[in-house]
């Protein structure tokens, strides 16, 4: 510092100020609460004010920097590194994907500039950990944008990198990478289960958020007053792949819950300050104050919280938060993908809420471990498995508007959830059995979740379709489409229950109940799914005159010659038996 001159040691001090300044800031973001709205608002913001310095800083003064005080390229990736992580946080907060395509701005300048290629050549474990991990995230923002090729080319660089990592400094958690490494390979072949092949021979990478092609339009009325404002997503299937926190189940209804990113909504120049492209705090869950709004009305993505493998305490902490924030005229979604927990109880002595059982959250390997110790601590067997979540749990959250979508091989044991209060209640739930030869595809995710996020996948799924044409799959979103508008005007004219009606009126809570009739009448038309239990069910339940519609059961078969798999299906035509 002594051969500096005034002004050069000024900015020195101000950028080594702003620098742990913003350090301070980014590591107090773990000390926040997960759960609630209001408590991190003020703390966001104040971060991005010294992220947006800190930027600007080392941009104004980069040549002072860089020859009087030694920045390095990859501090400046750090910097870069750390503002892609906080809008990923943003988008975590807020559920708008605005945020999470500036994460993958600040992401895509880091590569795109080489920030950390010196990283590898200064012989510092240290410096290369911080490489993988930046790949690692930003592997988990292009999955979840659906930039696929630049996932694959990502997962090349990262498997180079962990390769040369073991081979240099052979790390104790070399094979920690190891094991990360295969579960994005895993993540990627398995979650594409039907491939739409363009005719220049390349795969097309479809997404499967809310747009105006596959948001089906109904006449509102009063009574659809319930908007979807909060959601909580929980997976814990345990033979499933999953990546960063992140079951296939619960990747594909985290996007089908999203509104599709616009390109006048986004901007993807890293050079601008990024508090002027967006509100320099995220944004608060919006309150309508017209509970019948216009059908041009655009609302921000419903809240989310996704939780991998809770505990059933957390799971009731942030139930109970969710419910809390809950505005006037909002409702709340609650989505389960989890392993059945059964009771053992004699089926002649059902307590209604707990003796039937319910859904392991944690992991099994946890629960069994922690019950067998519990077990001892037991004089007899009647206390409850205190790792399940059980329907009665949900009894108290009755009290607001709530959707109960349950995947799993006890979902039918949430139908006893009644709704005490008066609140609109509606759970639908998947089969609790499936036929054998679809049981060993369980890794690529549960079929009910494909159905609710992608009815096509669904159907592609149920009818062993692993490859399509692009104009098939064009034809087939006609027949989609054309049984969706069918079904509005079916319900509107038929004696649907009042409960289904609330809901109608919101655009994801819509897409959740049409898609579950239509897996609901696909799986009764499909031959191999004959019995009963291998049926979705539903409360309240729905009419049968409208699961056996004759219109309805006409374009599901159509759909099926347009993709050539009629034979696993039973001809509407044809009243006899089949």
């Amino acid at each position: 510092m002594n051969n500096l001159n005034s002004n050069e040691r000024k900015i020195i001090i101000e950028f080594c100020h702003l620098l742990e300044k913003s350090k301070q800031l980014f590591n107090g973001l773990r000390e926040l609460p997960l759960y609630g709205h209001k408590c991190w608002h003020p703390y966001f913001e104040r971060t991005f004010d010294v992220y947006t310095k800190l930027w600007k800083y080392q941009q104004e003064h980069r040549a002072i920097l860089d020859t009087r005080y030694g920045l390095k390229r990859w501090q400046i990736g750090e910097i870069a590194s750390k503002i892609g992580q906080l809008y990923y946080h943003f988008y975590l907060r807020t559920s708008e994907t605005a945020y999470l395509s500036e994460a993958c701005s600040f992401y895509s300048a880091i590569r795109g500039r080489s920030y950390y290629t010196q990283a590898c050549k200064l012989d510092k474990s240290e410096l290369v950990v911080k490489k993988l991990r930046y790949y690692a995230r930003f592997i988990v923002v292009c999955l979840l944008l659906k930039k696929m090729k630049l996932v694959i080319e990502l997962t090349k660089d990262l498997e180079i990198l962990i390769r040369d990592y073991g081979q240099a400094y052979d790390p104790d958690d070399h094979l920690e990478w190891v094991i990360v490494l295969d579960e994005i390979k895993a993540f990627i072949q398995l979650e594409v289960i039907v491939s739409v092949v363009h005719p220049d021979s390349y795969t097309v990478v479809l997404s499967h958020r809310l747009n105006e092609y596959n948001k089906t339009t109904i006449e509102r009325s009063p009574i659809m007053n319930i908007y979807l404002q909060e959601i909580i997503i929980i997976g814990s299937t345990e033979d499933q792949a999953k990546f960063s926190e992140l079951s296939l189940d619960m990747f594909r209804i985290l996007q089908t819950l999203e509104r599709e990113t616009t390109a006048d909504r986004v901007s993807r120049n890293y050079e601008e300050s990024h508090r002027k492209r967006h509100l320099t705090t995220p944004n608060l869950p919006r309150v309508e104050n017209d509970t019948e709004p216009e059908e041009s009305t655009v609302r921000d993505n419903p809240h989310k919280y996704l939780l991998y493998q809770p505990t059933p305490t957390q799971v009731l902490t942030y139930l109970a938060s969710a419910c809390n924030d809950l505005a006037p005229g909002g409702g709340l979604l609650l989505y389960i993908s989890a392993d059945g927990h059964f009771s053992s109880s004699p089926k002649d002595v059902i307590e209604e809420g707990y003796d039937r059982g319910g859904v392991l959250t944690s992991s099994k390997t946890e629960v069994y471990r922690q019950s067998d110790k519990d077990h001892h601590r037991s004089s007899h067997g009647k206390t409850k498995e205190a790792n399940c979540l059980y329907p009665a749990d949900l009894y108290a959250f009755t009290r607001r508007p709530l959707v109960v979508i349950v995947d799993s091989d006890n979902s039918g044991a949430f139908l006893s959830v009644g709704g005490s209060f008066g609140q609109p209640l509606v759970i639908l739930t998947s089969p609790v059995k499936m036929p054998s030869n679809y049981l060993e595809r369980k890794r690529q995710g549960n079929m009910f979740t494909l159905f609710m996020s992608c009815p096509f996948t669904g159907f592609s799924f149920i009818t062993e379709l692993f490859s399509v044409s692009l104009s098939q799959w064009e034809r087939s979103q006609l027949h989609l489409e054309d049984f969706m508008n069918e079904l509005s005007q079916i319900i509107l004219r038929g004696r649907v229950d009042i409960m289904y009606l609330h809901f109608l009126g919101d655009d994801f809570l819509r897409l959740m109940i049409f898609r579950y009739i239509f897996c609901e009448m696909s799986i009764r038309m499909h031959r191999s799914f004959r019995s009963r239990n291998y049926w979705p069910r539903c409360s309240p339940p729905l009419p049968e005159d409208l699961l056996e519609h004759t219109r309805l059961k006409h374009i599901i078969f159509d759909l099926a010659k347009c993709l050539q798999v009629q034979q696993h299906f039973n001809d509407p035509s044809f009243n006899g038996p089949q």
